[in-house]
């Protein structure tokens, strides 16, 4: 094995950097492989075209004879392009995308063959799915699983096939992927905040979700990868010493892009202009070896699917540039972990952004009411928000180097907090116009230069305001952002519907007027919901325990974290919403569960197979080479060779103890895997594998780790960190 990471090393200093040519300005090529609004005003008659428009905007149903209009203006765009075959591309519960490609191709007797792609082709598919994840919705041997076009979200061509973005569910109805609960979410805040809207400005007719991600990812060369079975198995390293360097010079961060990482980053780029995803930012993270893109906000929706469409496009591109993307949250120890910012905010038709402040104190009211009640949403939920970003890769990072803890909080900045202080002041019942003026004037008023001087200061907020949208940043870095994206815009859009309900019945019962009631029902909102806002440190006991008096939760774990998608409450608000009926909400639960389950096991497999059929060989072969050394010295030396080999035989007897701590804790790993897999119950399973083997991990990796230090480096088989992180 050591011959293979020394070869691995040695093939890293003849890559060089592949070369990438631009000669197109990015502007024009931006969106060329994607059937968009300009190509279908090219390739479709004016009826299939307004027919698609309206699909977008207004959400009506495309006629069966219009969609064969549409098939075929976008078979031809597609084949124009270079394609042969065509996928229904879906986002199942793996984490990762799907499609499964059919050719254009079709005979039609006496040696003769046509291109053929009709509506019905488009519009719907029946894949057999059915070794997805479904969560007990369906049985194995039932096959019968639906696709259907989303066409919110456009066609586009990427190699040789046009993929079509579509929804995936089940023969009953029941959702089986990411997309459908998503744009059901979308669907009910666009209703909930239009009607909310209407208080401010009547021409509101339709509010989108925009979310803007921040990918983080470490980029290794795909040799030294490649030498590493934990990395090719589980994306991260079970084991490795950190090195004399790691991040503490923060020397990485922001500096010069890598020669190699730079061309790979431009290839990539390219090939997302092409797509239509809006990359615009790129840079090197904290971690060496770490860096960051991040794009343009988008619809949520779109952005969502981009986002999806990024990783694939990144590991595809990756493999051109001989590196290996790791998206693991942390796939290193003692470095920072990778997250993916997820930037949330709702605009209206009319073209305002409802978390920004306006010029007049009406504009600013309707800021401050999306604003608290998005506060209220995350006070409310905060438990289902944690759960939205659970997961066994996640639970790493959580807390740790930088990244925001477990427990939910909103930061806010010391300025907004005490425009919100004053508000808490509000009098209850009517105003007077005197107060009305004041709180318009010096309160509401002068939001947006309070907002001047309100930078984000707090790495350490899983939520935080950051000037005209929430950012949420606990999200981890493998993450599909339609789950938090989900949950998130359904708990803001159960909160509107809330809000509402309660001004209008400050209205017509208690005779308001409507900024009275208005006012009146964000005070009690502001007093509420102030065990959420917290401007400190989000690390150590001192925090811990004083959200424990705030009454937040600290779902450490994710088996703790996603018993909050089964309760009572996120089932009914789901339900209520049109988002998931309970047998939805009851399988994503399952599935996450048992992913959790299955990637433990997996890595306690291949822990236990590193440690034993690597380390242990190694560490023994070098111990046989120090004996001999004794023997050796014994013999010449005679009596006296003790003092001479004295340091030789503590090295000797210390390999013993960590040889003797690797065996005897993967024993008891194995044991304690074979118990939990006997577990029917899978919330007692995930718990014993959460309680009993994972933490068997860290004992493990210790003496493998001490081992690595004493062992002679040319014997070591295994790439260490200082290789993995610092070769460019």
């Amino acid at each position: 094995m050591s011959t293979l990471r020394f070869h691995a090393l040695k093939e890293v200093f003849n890559h060089k950097p592949v070369r990438v040519e631009e000669n197109i300005r990015r502007s024009e090529l931006f969106g060329s492989n994607v059937f968009n609004e300009s190509t279908m005003r090219q390739y479709l008659t004016k009826e299939a075209f307004e027919s698609v428009m309206d699909a977008v905007g207004k959400g009506s149903k495309i006629d069966r004879i219009v969609a064969d209009h549409i098939s075929t203006g976008m078979k031809e765009w597609a084949i124009s392009k270079g394609a042969t075959h065509y996928t229904h591309w879906f986002q199942p519960l793996t984490g990762a995308t799907a499609e499964k490609h059919d050719a254009f191709f079709e005979t039609i007797g006496n040696g003769l063959a046509i291109e053929k792609f009709g509506g019905g082709q488009l519009v719907q598919q029946e894949p057999d799915a059915s070794s997805f994840p479904n969560g007990g919705i369906r049985n194995t041997f039932e096959a019968r699983g639906y696709t259907a076009w989303d066409p919110t979200s456009p066609a586009f061509i990427f190699g040789t096939t046009l993929c079509i973005p579509t929804v995936f569910v089940a023969y009953t109805g029941e959702a089986l992927d990411y997309k459908t609960p998503l744009l059901r979410a979308l669907q009910a805040v666009d209703s909930a905040a239009v009607a909310v809207c209407k208080y401010f400005d009547k021409n509101v007719k339709k509010v989108n979700a925009s979310l803007g991600w921040e990918q983080e990812y470490f980029l290794i060369d795909n040799g030294l990868a490649m030498s590493r079975p934990d990395i090719v198995l589980t994306g991260r390293t079970l084991l490795g010493h950190s090195p004399a360097k790691g991040q503490q010079l923060d020397d990485h961060y922001f500096g010069t892009i890598p020669n190699r990482a730079m061309a790979y980053m431009r290839d990539l780029e390219t090939e997302c202009m092409l797509l239509g995803i809006p990359v615009k930012t790129r840079h090197n993270e904290v971690a060496p070896n770490q860096f960051e893109l991040a794009p343009i906000f988008e619809e949520a929706n779109l952005a969502v699917d981009h986002n999806s469409l990024l990783m694939d496009v990144m590991d595809k591109i990756a493999e051109r540039h001989n590196f290996k993307v790791l998206f693991h949250e942390k796939p290193f120890a003692g470095v920072n972990g990778s997250g993916k910012h997820n930037n949330w905010s709702l605009s209206t038709n009319t073209g305002v952004n409802l978390l920004s402040p306006g010029k007049t104190p009406m504009s600013n009211l309707q800021f401050l009411t999306f604003f608290i009640n998005t506060i209220k949403a995350v006070y409310d939920n905060e438990e289902l928000l944690r759960a939205a970003i659970a997961s066994a890769s996640n639970d790493h990072r959580l807390g740790a180097n930088e990244a925001p803890p477990a427990i939910i909080s909103v930061f806010i900045g010391e300025q907004l907090t005490k425009v919100l202080d004053e508000l808490e002041n509000v009098t209850n019942g009517k105003l007077s116009p005197q107060e009305k003026t004041d709180l318009k004037l010096n309160v509401v008023g002068k939001i947006p230069d309070v907002l001047l001087d309100n930078t984000d200061r707090n790495r350490t907020s899983p939520f935080a305001f950051t000037g005209n949208k929430f950012e949420f940043r606990a999200v981890g870095s493998t993450a599909n952002c339609a789950n938090p994206m989900t949950i998130l815009n359904a708990i803001v859009a159960k909160q509107l519907i809330d809000f509402r309900n309660e001004v209008e019945a400050l209205i017509s019962k208690k005779d308001m007027k409507k900024d009275d009631a208005i006012f009146n029902v964000l005070r009690e909102y502001i007093k509420t919901s102030k065990p959420i806002l917290f401007e400190g440190n989000g690390y150590g006991e001192a925090w811990e325990k004083e959200a424990k008096k705030r009454g937040l939760s600290n779902n450490k774990t994710t088996p703790e974290a996603l018993k909050a998608k089964v309760s009572k409450q996120a089932i009914k608000m789901f339900d209520d919403l049109g988002v998931m009926n309970k047998v939805e909400s009851e399988a994503r639960y399952e599935i996450e569960m048992e992913e959790y389950v299955l990637r433990i096991q997996i890595e306690g497999r291949v822990l236990g197979d590193i440690a034993r059929n690597h380390v242990v060989p190694t560490a023994v072969r070098y111990q046989n080479i120090l004996i001999d050394n004794v023997k050796g010295l014994k013999e010449i030396y005679g009596t006296s060779f003790k003092n001479l080999a004295k340091e030789q035989l503590n090295l000797i007897e210390e390999i013993s103890n960590h040889i003797e701590g690797i065996n005897s804790n993967v024993t008891k790993m194995t044991a304690e895997r074979k118990n939990a897999n006997a577990i029917e119950s899978l919330e007692k399973k995930a718990s014993v594998y959460c309680n009993k083997v994972k933490p068997l991990f860290d004992d493990i990796r210790y003496h493998c780790d001490k081992l690595e230090l004493l062992v002679d480096d040319e014997l070591w088989p295994l790439t260490k960190y200082r290789e993995l992180l610092f070769t460019k």
